[in-house]
């Protein structure tokens, strides 16, 4: 025979308070500014830290011989680490090295149609934002043109907006689902 055992139930039951942010205001978060990249494995962790903070990937794709690159880097350094973007939701920033040996020999600049140096380049929750790619040297050295060009690219939080023809299904192919 089983012996019965009676086991006590709570009459208060743990409810937890649930926070509901609204869409329209952007959560504010603070950019990061990740180390050069000189390997593929580099590039795609940040990739992943990204799309998990929910913040676009700013690059900038350089060379060590590019004159212009030595000019563009450090401009787009001082933006980002200014705080443009983070009032709409902040950004992650690194300066892909093109010329470095392990990137070279990858395939990594041709999968992303990097065909000029230097190369402004945004990706959102992983995925390359070819319509907002900037390779005009002229726009690259105007800071007013960075700055909006990042806010722009900070709005996004993650949702694939923007660089893929917008939000809704299939990225706004053909047009908003109702």
């Amino acid at each position: 025979m089983r012996a019965r055992i009676r086991v006590p139930i709570p009459t208060v039951l743990y409810r937890p308070q649930m926070r509901i942010f609204s869409s329209s205001q952007p959560l504010s978060a603070p950019n990061q500014v990740f180390s050069p990249v000189r390997r593929p494995e580099d590039f795609h962790t940040y990739q992943l830290l990204s799309s998990s903070s929910r913040t676009p990937l700013l690059t900038l794709w350089t060379t060590s011989w590019c004159s212009t690159c030595h000019v563009v880097a450090p401009l787009i350094k001082s933006v980002i680490e200014s705080g443009v973007g983070e009032a709409e939701g902040g950004v992650g920033y690194c300066e892909v090295q093109y010329d470095a040996p392990d990137v070279m020999s990858s395939s990594l600049g041709m999968d992303f149609m990097v065909t000029s140096i230097p190369t402004l380049l945004s990706f959102d929750a992983g995925e390359a934002q070819i319509r907002t790619k900037v390779a005009d040297g002229r726009k690259l050295t105007d800071r007013s043109f960075l700055e909006e060009w990042i806010r722009n690219e900070a709005r996004r939080h993650g949702g694939r907006g923007g660089g893929s023809g917008g939000p809704g299904i299939l990225g706004g192919l053909f047009g908003p689902w109702k």
